[in-house]
């Protein structure tokens, strides 16, 4: 984890930050990448962090905070390169933007299923909130996957 530099992302990164998304099954149809990174250049890019060891993009991270909570998004770590600690520093990173921000609490979500993410957050001091997540999708992109 030494060697590792984390910066801001850049427009050159796109197709390797999509690679490790797809890598980590952080890909869904309805969620389609380049819309998402397009948004969070337009929003908030200070907040879109990227892990580069030995000149090769390894790791992303986004955060975002709306004035209430801070939120993680799309935490991935290119599968050969993982269980060395590039996660937890890419976390610590992101948790110490936010709390620049003034920022006083993060929240993310996780798929219930996941069970070695679930155990790696709580090893990070996250914990389980009696919450129920609700959603409303008010943007349709194109499926991502699709021919559509």
């Amino acid at each position: 984890m030494e060697d590792l530099i984390i910066r801001h992302y850049q427009s050159g990164d796109e197709q390797d930050v999509i690679r490790i998304w797809q890598q980590c099954g952080l890909l869904v149809s309805w969620n389609n990448p380049y819309s998402d990174i397009e948004r969070k250049q337009e929003d908030s890019p200070e907040l879109f962090f990227v892990g580069v060891q030995e000149g090769k993009l390894v790791a992303t991270c986004m955060a975002g905070y709306e004035g209430h909570r801070g939120w993680l998004y799309y935490l991935a770590v290119d599968e050969e390169c993982r269980h060395r600690g590039i996660a937890t520093g890419m976390v610590q990173h992101a948790e110490a933007a936010l709390q620049v921000t003034g920022c006083p609490k993060i929240d993310l979500m996780i798929r219930n299923t996941n069970e070695e993410v679930i155990s790696f957050y709580r090893s990070m001091g996250y914990e389980l909130d009696p919450v129920v997540v609700m959603s409303k999708r008010l943007v349709t992109d194109t499926p991502y996957g699709t021919d559509s």
